[in-house]
């Protein structure tokens, strides 16, 4: 369909050494700005005694409640070279997401460095590599845009509307606290007639938000 594109599977890491020094390539699946942000931000943290963590994303702009089903999202590209020479690193490292055509998508490239200094070329290549080596090791396949829904209820609906979550096949936690939460990542050409059966189910006792 015309909304598909193209993302990676899961979280990975790949890593090289070039001249001694040591580069890590990670990657994830990421659907928001903020998702974004805050795996960038975790990755940092992870290798906080790293030289340089080299951040890069492809990710739709705006929350997905606001996007309009049917069009192209226009996306947010973002990278820093985080104290490498300008251009020698976030470009690169961004310029193969968009050579990949991967979207809602973040890397961070982690370099150690060892001691020799590999210009501005070696480093683009590098990060580069970095970033192929990466989503290679996570592997690329065909996602559809989805939206995240919020589905709350009582005790006593709660057996019932798990059951249309799950014969729907939509990805889902579920937290029973004072009354049932349901936390679910749905296709967007799906939301609708997900929002009909549970509310057909529950005599529309059910709470669905985002």
């Amino acid at each position: 369909m015309s909304d598909a594109y193209l993302t990676v599977a899961e979280r990975a890491t790949a890593r090289f050494e070039i001249q001694g020094s040591e580069f890590l390539g990670h990657v994830a699946p990421v659907d928001t700005v903020e998702a974004a942000e805050s795996f960038v931000a975790a990755v940092r943290e992870e290798y906080a005694d790293a030289t340089h963590n080299v951040p890069a994303y492809r990710v739709p702009a705006g929350e997905p409640s606001e996007r309009t089903p049917g069009s192209e999202p226009m996306l947010r590209e973002y990278s820093s070279d985080d104290g490498e020479p300008t251009g020698s690193a976030g470009k690169p490292a961004l310029n193969v997401l968009q050579q990949r055509e991967v979207r809602n998508v973040a890397a961070v490239v982690t370099r150690y460095y060892g001691g020799t200094n590999l210009g501005v070329g070696g480093l683009a290549r590098a990060y580069s590599r970095a970033v192929k080596d990466g989503i290679d090791a996570a592997g690329v396949v065909e996602e559809r845009p989805h939206r995240a829904l919020v589905v709350e209820t009582e005790y006593d609906d709660s057996g019932t509307v798990r059951g249309v979550i799950e014969s729907a096949g939509v990805e889902f936690d579920a937290d029973y606290g004072e009354r049932v939460r349901f936390d679910l990542r749905v296709p967007v050409e799906e939301v609708e007639a997900l929002r009909e059966r549970l509310n057909d189910a529950t005599s529309g006792r059910v709470e669905i938000g985002r």
